[in-house]
């Protein structure tokens, strides 16, 4: 029967690896052209990146080549991941001991663990994790090891891959189709009003009596539900259908990843709060505002924020679908003659991304971000309601 041998240092290294995943919540992640080194993940954590490097560094020069190919790999996860900062723990298990550690870079904090002693004193590593000479593995070495943390791991693992099951998987979708169905049947009572020619353009009195946004009626006569109502009316046949299109594509998507009680939260909080900046950038113009469009760009908002937190799985989507898609938009409802109602689809994208901020992300956003989130969201319709009704 073979015998499995480990040395100090690769028994150092699965205590490590397992302290970081199964009570910090560190996930692996690839780096490609690193030998001996190990590189963990947690968006979330005290530290985002901890590297565990077994390389030999024993003069001054290794170690600043070693900060080099840090700093390289880390600016990578930045571009990856989008984000603007990435503090990393660099645990060094073989340097000299003569060899002093710099700290060249204030986001990478550089740390030596001694291979024959695994009770942690650096007081940077204690500050941000004050449990691991707790937690940490001691009186388990070799095949029991190895079993040990294969065992943990592996249903850490589980854990986790169920979490994100029950965020991502398919659900019964029926908010979205409800939505959509009070849109068109607006737009059919329009249509029973006007006859044939509301396909190409909707009587601008039958959409106020249809319940559009307009600051006479909303603002000067305090008819509020007007705020609920012009998000689902449509000018036309054209404007329905681009708008469905789009409801469709990206409420399906949030209603599965938020859930139907957030989502419809969203969505009308959005609509509303887009109905009251377009009140205000246009009180004096006399339009009549009707679609569901402020409502989509708070779910384009909402979708941006939930995106950003899972961005280690949806970067991609990111940078290539939700930001073009949300800056061509708004860059077009900025064109002459274009007759799109910007100030609705701004006001509708930050309080989407607000509101969600202040409903929180499952197993993501923390008590701190959701206060926030509140705050920020009733401060900026408090500040919309004040300036149309109380000025």
């Amino acid at each position: 029967m073979a015998t499995i041998v480990m040395n100090k240092k690769d028994e150092v290294i699965m205590k490590l690896v397992h302290y970081f995943i199964t009570e910090e919540n560190y996930n692996p992640i690839v780096v490609n052209g690193v030998k001996d080194e190990i590189w963990l993940e947690n968006t979330e954590g005290p530290y985002r990146i901890v590297r565990i490097n077994s390389n030999n560094i024993f003069n001054k020069e290794q170690l600043q080549y070693d900060h080099f190919k840090i700093e390289n790999i880390v600016h990578q996860i930045k571009k990856k991941t989008l984000s603007f900062q990435v503090n990393t723990l660099n645990i060094l298990l073989n340097v000299n001991e003569d060899l002093k550690i710099e700290e060249e870079n204030k986001r990478i904090n550089s740390v030596v663990i001694s291979n024959n002693d695994l009770n942690i004193t650096n007081k940077d590593i204690l500050e941000a994790f004050p449990h691991i000479n707790d937690k940490l593995l001691k009186d388990t070495n070799g095949v029991d090891l190895i079993i040990n943390v294969t065992k943990d791991i592996n249903k850490k693992t589980e854990e986790t891959n169920k979490r994100y099951e029950r965020t991502f998987k398919a659900k019964k979708i029926f908010i979205t189709p409800l939505l959509i169905t009070l849109c068109i049947a607006l737009f059919l009572a329009a249509l029973f009003i006007d006859g044939v020619g509301a396909i190409s353009s909707v009587n601008v009195y039958t959409s106020l009596k249809l319940g559009g946004n307009t600051f006479f009626y909303t603002v000067g006569n305090r008819e509020i539900f007007r705020l609920l109502t012009y998000m689902f009316n449509h000018g036309s046949l054209i404007h329905l259908l681009i708008n469905m299109y789009s409801l469709y594509i990206i409420g399906t998507q949030l209603e599965t990843f938020l859930g139907k009680a957030k989502y419809v939260t969203i969505y009308l909080v959005s609509g509303i709060c887009g109905g009251l900046l377009s009140l205000l950038i246009y009180r004096s113009s006399g339009i009549v505002s009707v679609g569901a469009s402020g409502a989509i760009f708070g779910l384009l908002g909402s979708l941006l924020y939930f995106g950003y937190h899972y961005r280690n799985y949806l970067s991609g989507a990111l940078k290539s679908q939700i930001i073009p898609i949300i800056v061509l938009n708004l860059a077009i409802g900025f064109l002459p003659g274009m007759n799109i109602d910007n100030a609705c689809h701004i006001g509708g994208l930050l309080a989407g991304a607000l509101c969600t901020m202040a409903l929180g992300i499952d197993e993501r956003s923390k008590k701190r971000d959701r206060i926030n989130g509140v705050i920020c969201l009733l401060g900026f319709m408090a500040i919309l309601v004040y300036l149309l009704f109380f000025r």
